[in-house]
């Protein structure tokens, strides 16, 4: 069975569970830092707390997002055979729910798709829930799209 028709018997399984990615104010104003996206609700805690219902700050939707890459780390499995694997994009991206200051996010994954791009390259999409730890509704929703050289 070649790579591709295992990968494709896998569709609609869910195939990995990341491990926790806590979210404290520090990285949270590091990643404000770097997009240049200051906006009160990220990093001051005092006018958070009063002006907004989340109780203090919360992170960017897009650190989450971010952290994708990181989430894949620990809750994909390891291909066989594959040389390299790259970020090919997304497909579909909802912010669900805020993550606050301090808490614990991990990402879900769900094989969605596995298709023969050019010669030795699969493309895989994955349907990846972040979720919160203690949440009742996730961080996140998106469909995260790789490409695999076998």
């Amino acid at each position: 069975m070649s790579v591709l028709e295992e990968l494709q018997g896998k569709i609609g399984q869910e195939i990995g569970v990341s491990d926790w990615v806590e979210c404290p104010q520090e990285r949270i104003s590091k990643f404000a830092d770097v997009t240049e996206d200051h906006q009160f609700i990220h990093i001051d805690a005092e006018k958070a707390k009063m002006f907004t219902p989340f109780g203090g700050t919360i992170a960017h939707g897009f650190l989450t997002l971010s952290l994708l890459s990181r989430f894949g780390e620990t809750g994909l499995p390891a291909i066989p055979g594959a040389k390299m694997g790259m970020n090919y994009g997304l497909d579909k991206v909802r912010f669900l729910s805020p993550v606050p200051c301090g808490a614990k996010v991990r990402g879900r994954f769900t094989l969605s798709s596995a298709q023969e791009k050019n010669p030795g390259q699969i493309l895989l999409s994955y349907s990846v829930t972040a979720e919160i730890e203690g949440g009742e509704k996730p961080a996140m929703v998106a469909e995260w799209l790789m490409l695999i050289f076998v």
